[in-house]
């Protein structure tokens, strides 16, 4: 009998007037069971000026976010070099091809969405979201940063909880961080 799929998260970045935030929900379910209500699932990276959030499995998680931070060592200052980086190695290696998880990095200047397929996606608007309740904190962030003069931290405390209140797999247990500059 297969386990229980996992189900992991709602992340949201929200960039505004040169500030970035990024934030999670504390949820992880298993199967139809909430398995615990305040995980955190973001992160800073790199002395504080990079902060990062995944969906997914957290074993792969964590090996991505050690597999980022090299990135980060090896190209200081230059997190879009550094996310290339690292979507290569993952899309190429044949151990990090299997890992099961998505990451959003972000600093002060830059954002990026990456996953094992390869994916490396920077954001027109500097909104991006993943995981289960990704869609619905997109969307509310879309309308509070279009509507409202509310900052970056805001933006991603109350498209989060929005989130939360609709998607089953997505808690209003929130953590937001923001890099230092």
């Amino acid at each position: 009998m297969p386990l229980p799929e996992i189900r992991a998260t709602t992340i949201l970045a929200v960039r505004r007037d040169g500030r970035v935030a990024i934030g999670g929900d504390g949820q992880v379910s298993i199967g139809h069971t909430v398995a615990k209500n305040s995980a955190v699932k973001v992160r800073v990276l790199k002395g504080g000026r990079v902060v990062a959030g995944f969906a997914g499995s957290v074993a792969d998680a964590l090996t991505l976010f050690e597999k980022f931070e090299e990135k980060l060592e090896r190209h200081p200052g230059n997190l879009p070099r550094a996310a290339v980086e690292l979507a290569k190695e993952w899309r190429s290696d044949r151990v990090l091809r299997r890992l099961e998880a998505m990451l959003i990095v972000a600093d002060q200047h830059h954002g990026f969405m990456l996953s094992g397929n390869g994916e490396l996606i920077e954001p027109d608007d500097g909104i991006l979201a993943i995981g289960s309740g990704g869609p619905y904190a997109e969307a509310a962030a879309r309308a509070l940063l279009r509507e409202t003069t509310l900052s970056p931290r805001d933006i991603v405390t109350k498209a989060l909880t929005i989130a939360g209140e609709l998607c089953i797999y997505t808690n209003t247990h929130i953590t937001v961080l923001e890099p230092t500059a």
